[in-house]
């Protein structure tokens, strides 16, 4: 399989949580990838597992749409953010679409409110079916864009 060409800013699906459309940074430097959450309670579900049930803002810049959403808890981990500082965080592992091809990924979940992406995907679940290129975005992913006036995009 050949790899596709994404670019540093791409458009993302996250159909087992009921998201159809998020904007992600894609990040070769960040190994685990992560979801902004808030509200995060874990709970025994009927299984007898352990589930978390969480909310998020799956638009940039904004927090008037709430999305909650439940899932197993894979693992918890130490993380080391950008800034270096260390925290515990829940791991979901869910499927994500990008450039029409599903995969499964391991998400860690944070607040990411005052962060510029809603959702960071790192290089762990990339690996082997993609190359960045840093200076473009939305190669894989165009969404139309209205047009106000001849010739020009809004």
């Amino acid at each position: 399989m050949s790899s596709q060409t994404i670019g540093w800013r791409e458009w993302v699906e996250l159909p087992d949580l009921g998201i159809q459309r998020i904007k992600a940074k894609i990040d070769t430097g960040a190994r685990t990838s992560a979801l902004h959450a808030f509200s995060v309670e874990t709970y025994a579900g009927e299984d007898g597992a352990e589930w978390v049930r969480f909310g998020m803002h799956p638009r940039q810049d904004s927090t008037e749409l709430e999305v909650y959403c439940n899932a197993p808890v894979a693992d918890r981990r130490m993380v080391r953010d950008s800034g270096g500082h260390q925290t515990e965080r829940v791991v979901i592992a869910t499927a994500l679409v990008l450039a029409g091809q599903r995969l499964q990924a391991e998400v860690t979940l944070t607040d990411r409110d005052d962060m510029l992406f809603r959702m960071l995907l790192g290089r762990t679940a990339m690996r082997g079916r993609f190359i960045v290129d840093p200076g473009r975005s939305f190669l894989a992913s165009k969404v139309s864009r209205p047009i106000t006036k001849k010739g020009s995009a809004k």
